[in-house]
C-alpha cells in the first residue's frame, strides 16, 4: 500500500468539529479525508451543552433528530449560591425560549453527539475516514499543504483543516504561538448513574452552584439515565495548576459550601484532573492552504459552554466558503476568517469574563447577585448575540 496520498481536502482530527466539517463538506458534494490519531473515533469527557446556535447547525446537516433521541431538554438553567443555597437567577428554556431562537437548549453525552455525526459521515461516500493517523507535522509545498504522519504516510491536499484540538499540531504550523495558557482553574468531571444520586441532589434543571473561586454544574444526560457533574475551582490555593492534585483537594475546595453542594461533590469522578486552558484571540489562524477550526483555532474557557457550539458554527461556515470558492482555497480561508475570527474572539473574551462573574467574591459577588435579583427568566435579549447567530447567506 502506498504511503503517499494526493487528496483534495483533508481534516486533521476526528472529533466533533472535524467530523462536522467533513459532513458539511460532503453535503456540498466535496470529497474529504479525515485523519484521526486514535485507534477509533471517540470523545473524552461526559456531558456537553448545546445551545440553539449549535442545534441550528445539526438541523441543517440532518443529524439533529438523532442527537435529540438521547439528549435531555432541561426546563431551566438556574444559578444558585453554593454558599447560601439561595437562587440568584435563572433562564427559562421553555416555549418562549424556543420561539425566540427556533430551537431548544439541550444537554447530552459527548459520545452520543459524536456517534450521531459519525454515523452520518459513514453514510457519505464523499468522506474517507482513517484512524491511527497521528499527524506529526504540517508544511506548505507550492499550492498544497502536506501532512506527515507518524506511520510514514504523507497526505498532500489542496485544503488542510486542523481540527486537532487544544494541542494542535496544525496550529504550530499556521500560528506558531506555543502552548496554551492555563486559566488558573482545574476541574473534575464525569457522569454517574442517576439512580445512584441521592434525592437531596436536584436532577431536573441544569444547575450552576457558584461561589468564591468555584462552581459545580449538574445536569442529566442520556435520557436522564446518567447525571453529569463538573466541579471547577481555583488552583491558586492548592498549588500550581499544572501540578498533580490529590482527590481530597476537591473536598477541601468545596468545604465552605452548603451540605447539598458537598453531597454532590462527593459523587464527582476523581479519576482525572483537568487543567483548564485557553488562548488569547488571534487575528489570523490560516497559512497558505491550511486553516483551523474549533479548539485548534480558538480554545476558550468553559464558562459560556460554547466550545462545541463554536466548532459546529466554524464547520458549516468553512464548508460553505470552500464550496463557494472551489478554485481558490486561500480566498475561501480569508472569507472564513473574516466571518469567524471576530465572533469567536468575542466568545473567548466573554467566556473569560463569565468565569470572573460566577467565581466572584466579596463586593463583586454582592453586586452580581443584586443585578440578577429582578431579572425576568424569560428576558433573553442579552443572549441574542450568542444564540441567534446564523451563517451569512454569502457563505452558502
Amino acid at each position: 500500500m502506498s504511503l503517499r496520498h494526493r487528496v483534495e481536502r483533508v481534516v486533521v482530527g476526528g472529533g466533533i468539529g472535524g467530523l462536522t466539517a467533513a459532513l458539511a463538506l460532503a453535503r456540498h458534494g466535496l470529497a474529504v479525508h479525515v485523519l484521526e490519531q486514535a485507534p477509533e473515533f471517540g470523545e473524552i469527557g461526559a456531558g456537553v451543552q448545546l445551545a440553539p446556535n449549535a442545534l441550528r447547525v445539526l438541523d441543517r446537516l440532518g443529524v439533529l433528530n438523532d442527537v435529540l433521541g438521547s439528549a435531555v431538554r432541561p426546563p431551566r438553567a438556574v444559578l444558585m449560591s453554593a454558599v447560601t443555597g439561595e437562587q440568584i437567577t435563572a433562564i427559562d428554556f421553555g416555549a418562549a425560549f424556543v420561539a425566540a431562537y427556533g430551537h431548544p437548549y439541550i444537554v447530552t453525552h459527548r459520545s452520543d453527539l459524536l456517534a450521531a455525526i459519525l454515523d452520518a459521515c459513514r453514510a457519505e461516500p464523499a468522506i474517507t475516514l482513517e484512524t491511527g493517523k497521528n499527524v506529526r507535522s504540517v508544511r506548505q509545498d507550492g499550492d498544497t499543504a502536506v501532512a506527515e504522519c507518524a506511520d510514514g504516510s504523507v497526505y498532500r491536499a489542496d485544503a488542510l483543516i486542523g481540527a486537532d484540538g487544544l494541542w494542535s499540531v496544525v496550529r504550530a504550523h499556521t500560528v506558531g504561538d506555543g502552548e496554551p495558557a492555563h486559566i488558573g482553574d482545574v476541574a473534575y468531571r464525569g457522569a454517574i448513574a442517576t439512580a445512584s444520586v441521592s434525592d437531596r441532589v436536584g436532577k431536573g434543571d441544569m444547575t450552576w452552584w457558584v461561589g468564591p473561586g468555584l462552581h459545580l454544574i449538574q445536569y442529566p444526560v442520556r435520557g436522564g439515565d446518567l447525571f453529569n457533574q463538573v466541579a471547577v475551582f481555583s488552583a491558586a490555593a492548592q498549588g500550581p495548576a499544572d501540578a498533580w492534585g490529590p482527590p481530597q483537594e476537591l473536598d477541601r475546595s468545596f468545604a465552605g459550601t452548603t451540605e447539598y453542594v458537598r453531597e454532590g461533590v462527593r459523587l464527582v469522578d476523581r479519576e482525572r484532573r483537568w487543567v483548564l486552558r485557553d488562548r488569547p484571540p488571534v487575528a489570523t489562524w490560516s497559512k497558505g492552504r491550511a486553516t483551523l477550526l474549533g479548539d485548534a483555532a480558538h480554545p476558550m474557557a468553559q464558562y459560556l459552554a460554547q466550545g462545541a457550539c463554536q466548532a459546529l458554527e466554524d464547520a458549516v461556515v468553512l464548508a460553505d466558503l470552500l464550496a463557494a470558492h472551489r478554485a481558490d482555497v486561500p480566498a475561501a480561508f480569508a472569507a472564513y476568517e473574516a466571518e469567524r475570527v471576530p465572533r469567536t474572539a468575542m466568545v473567548q473574551t466573554w467566556a473569560r469574563r463569565m468565569g470572573e462573574i460566577v467565581h466572584a467574591d466579596g463586593v463583586a459577588a454582592i453586586l452580581r447577585d443584586a443585578l440578577c435579583a429582578d431579572r425576568d427568566e424569560r428576558d433573553f435579549r442579552y443572549l441574542n448575540w450568542l444564540y441567534d447567530y446564523r451563517p451569512p447567506a454569502s457563505a452558502r
